[in-house]
C-alpha cells in the first residue's frame, strides 16, 4: 500500500534560487519535449515517448549547464510526466465521455513541482532534507514516517511564491495494518451540518469560504482599481492568494483530522455513494465546494484501507423519507428538519435519521457479500 507524507521545508536564499533555477529547467524541458513531439507527428508521423527523448538527454547535458544541474533520474521523470499526458489525452479520445484536452505547454504558474527516486539524488539525512546541488534543507517533520514505510519517491513543490513542501511516498507492509470491525457507523453528508453520524453526533460545517467572502470581495474590488501589473496589484494579488490558500488548508485540515478519526475509531463505515459532480452543477454548489465533499470521501476511503476498516458506499436514493427504526416510508419536504414516524413513533434529526439508514444499507451490504 502506497501512502504520502507532507512536509514544509525552509530552504535559505541560495538554496530558494537553486531550486528555482532547477524548476524552471525542468519546465523547459517539459515544454521542449512537447514541441519536439509535435514536430516529429506533423513532419514525419513519428510518435516520440519518454524513453527515445531520454537517449539523447546525455547529449543535451553535455551542452546545457542547467540541464547538467539537475538530476539525471528527475528530468527522466519530468518526460514520463509528458508520457502520462499524452496517455490521458488517448483515453479520452477513446472513451469520448470527456473532452480530450491536447497536452498544452506549461507556462511557471502551471508547472511548480519536480519528481525524485529516493536514494537518487534527495534523501532524509540528519534530521534535513538533502537534494543534490542543493544540499542540506531544514524541514519540519510534525510526524515521522513509520517504521514500516519504506521511502521509494519524493516530489518538490513549490505552493504559492514562496511556500517550498516535500512529498514522500512511502511503501507500507500490510502487516501493520491493525483489524478493527467490531464497530460499525453510517454518514450522512449536508450542508446545514457537515456530516451526521449514526449515533447521533452532528459534526459542525465550519463554512470556511463563506467566512473569509468579505474579507475577499474587499481585496478583489481594491485590486480592480489598481493598474494592472503596478506594485500595488501585485501585493493584493498575494493577499489575495494568502487568503485562498489559508482557507483551503483549513478545510484541508478539518478533513483530515474527522477522517482519521473516524477510520481509528470504526471498523465499518458506510457512505452515500454521490454524484458530487453533478451536485456541483446545482443551484448549492458553492455551499458543497465549501464543505469539500469529494475530498473528505476520498481521505475516508484510503484512511479505512490504512487502519483496516472498510467504507461501503451506499445508493443514497430515499434515505432522509425511510424510518430507520421500523422501514417505514415519511415523506418530508426538504424543509423538514426532523423525523417523526407516524407508526412507530421515533423521532429524531432528519440527518441522523438518514445517517442510521445508511448504516443499515452499508451492513446489509457486506451481509450480502458474505453470503455470496
Amino acid at each position: 500500500m502506497r501512502r504520502s507524507y507532507k512536509y514544509r521545508i525552509y530552504p535559505n536564499r541560495k538554496q530558494v534560487w537553486i531550486l528555482s533555477r532547477m524548476l524552471e529547467t525542468h519546465r523547459r524541458l517539459y515544454n521542449d519535449a512537447l514541441a519536439y513531439r509535435i514536430m516529429m507527428w506533423k513532419g514525419y508521423h513519428r510518435s516520440e515517448s519518454a524513453i527515445s527523448i531520454q537517449y539523447s538527454l546525455k547529449d543535451l547535458r553535455i551542452e546545457d549547464p542547467y540541464l547538467a544541474e539537475c538530476n539525471f533520474n528527475a528530468l527522466g521523470r519530468t518526460l514520463r510526466r509528458l508520457d502520462r499526458a499524452y496517455d490521458a489525452f488517448f483515453r479520452r479520445v477513446k472513451t469520448g465521455k470527456e473532452s480530450p484536452g491536447f497536452p498544452k505547454f506549461k507556462s511557471r504558474k502551471h508547472f511548480n513541482s519536480m519528481g525524485y527516486t529516493y536514494n537518487n539524488g534527495i534523501r532524509l539525512k540528519h534530521g534535513r532534507l538533502y537534494i543534490q546541488k542543493v544540499g542540506l534543507i531544514r524541514i519540519f517533520l510534525d510526524r515521522p514516517l513509520p517504521e514500516n514505510a519504506t521511502p521509494k519517491a519524493a516530489v518538490v513543490k513549490l505552493e504559492g511564491q514562496h511556500r517550498w513542501h516535500v512529498i514522500i511516498q512511502c511503501e507500507l507492509r500490510d502487516s501493520q495494518v491493525e483489524q478493527v470491525l467490531d464497530s460499525s457507523i453510517g454518514i450522512d453528508m449536508g450542508l446545514e451540518w457537515f456530516c451526521a453520524l449514526s449515533t447521533g453526533e452532528l459534526i459542525e460545517n465550519p463554512r470556511w469560504r463563506r467566512k473569509s467572502e468579505s474579507k475577499l470581495a474587499t481585496l478583489q474590488k481594491r485590486q480592480a482599481r489598481c493598474r494592472s501589473g503596478s506594485k500595488q496589484y501585485r501585493q493584493l494579488a498575494r493577499q489575495i492568494n494568502t487568503l485562498y490558500r489559508r482557507t483551503a488548508s483549513r478545510r484541508h485540515d478539518f478533513h483530515h483530522k474527522l477522517s482519521t478519526r473516524l477510520a481509528k475509531e470504526f471498523g465499518i463505515i458506510g457512505a452515500e455513494d454521490l454524484n458530487i459532480k453533478g451536485l456541483a452543477k446545482s443551484h448549492v454548489r458553492k455551499s458543497i465546494g465549501d464543505a469539500g465533499w469529494g475530498a473528505f470521501l476520498h481521505m475516508l476511503e484510503y484512511k479505512t484501507q490504512g487502519h483496516g476498516s472498510q467504507l461501503v458506499r451506499v445508493d443514497a436514493r430515499g434515505t432522509s423519507q425511510i424510518c430507520s427504526e421500523c422501514g417505514c416510508v415519511v415523506k418530508k419536504s426538504l424543509s423538514e428538519r426532523v423525523h417523526s414516524c407516524p407508526e412507530c413513533g421515533y423521532t429524531a434529526h432528519r440527518d441522523v435519521n438518514a445517517a442510521r439508514v445508511i448504516k443499515h444499507r452499508a451492513l446489509n451490504i457486506l451481509l450480502d457479500r458474505q453470503a455470496a
